[in-house]
């Protein structure tokens, strides 16, 4: 295998769907200088849409534009594709690995607990940034919703848990959170899970995860953490499809320039973005 190991802190780029990939593209830019700008060595992975070759070939266009080397492409057909030694070699030798938008339930048939799903592993822990879109991010976490309605009102059993890829522990994340109205099915599998913390996240908006711990948000958007630990709610006993009592939820709206810690559950740094210049409104450090 070619190249150097990427040697730096285990590191997700995790995005809320929809970046822009045609303007600044800050989000985009900002995977490829964790990858490692013009030495960057990108795999893309597009199985999780219904037009994988369509979606290679644009986040080619984009990255390539960035200034990134033309990037690897890794589409295993099923499962068994998976265990391939030629595509597991691509994951192993990148700097940085991109999932695409379309269904998390294509990804979570073909990556967790297969050889490609711990070559994954593998680069976050060598430094290896590991980004993803949509279901792309969905994916990241131990635990993803993969089918749910979508509107305010938290319901019981609305919504659907499948298995990750857990390089995230300890949350469930959303997508296209605003945009698509979904907070109340994150909320309902919060509830219902209160040990595990709510992540949803707006289109062209990204959060960058740090160590598995601090996250710093990215983009246009906002990310919204929902904290259930010390609710109250009938999720045990409610019947199908009734609205869920929740009280007690703690929650917090973080704009581009927040620093959050996912182990205290707290706020520890907000950089208000202006137009020419930033304004340190909080100067703990993580």
């Amino acid at each position: 295998m070619a190249g150097a190991r990427a040697k730096g802190r285990p590191t997700l780029l995790i995005i809320g769907g929809a970046e822009d990939r045609v303007g600044k593209a800050t989000v985009l830019r900002r995977f490829v200088r964790l990858a490692g700008g013009r030495k960057a060595r990108i795999v893309v992975i597009p199985t999780a849409s219904s037009f994988p070759d369509e979606v290679a070939a644009a986040y080619t266009d984009v990255f390539t534009r960035l200034g990134a080397p033309e990037p690897t492409i890794v589409n295993p057909r099923d499962r068994q594709a998976a265990e391939d030694p030629a595509l597991v070699a691509q994951l192993d030798d990148a700097t940085g690995i991109f999932m695409s938008g379309g269904s998390q339930l294509k990804l979570s048939q073909r990556f967790p607990g297969t050889p490609l799903g711990d070559a994954l592993h593998r680069a976050h822990a060598r430094g290896a940034v590991v980004g993803g879109t949509s279901a792309g991010a969905s994916i990241m976490s131990q635990f993803m919703i993969s089918m749910g309605d979508e509107g305010i009102t938290p319901r019981q059993r609305h919504s659907q848990l499948s298995a990750g890829l857990g390089l995230l522990e300890g949350v469930i994340i959303d997508q296209h959170f605003a945009q698509r109205s979904r907070y109340g099915r994150l909320m309902s599998m919060v509830a219902a899970s209160p040990s595990l913390i709510g992540i949803g996240i707006d289109e062209d908006t990204a959060i960058e995860v740090r160590d598995s711990r601090f996250f710093t948000v990215h983009g246009a958007g906002a990310v919204f953490v929902l904290d259930c630990r010390a609710a109250s709610s009938d999720a045990p006993d409610a019947r199908r499809g009734a609205p869920l009592m929740v009280s007690g939820a703690v929650v917090h709206s973080l704009p581009a320039g927040s620093t959050f810690d996912l182990a205290e559950v707290k706020l520890v740094d907000f950089v208000e973005k202006h137009p020419d210049t930033a304004v340190a409104l909080a100067t703990a450090k993580a």
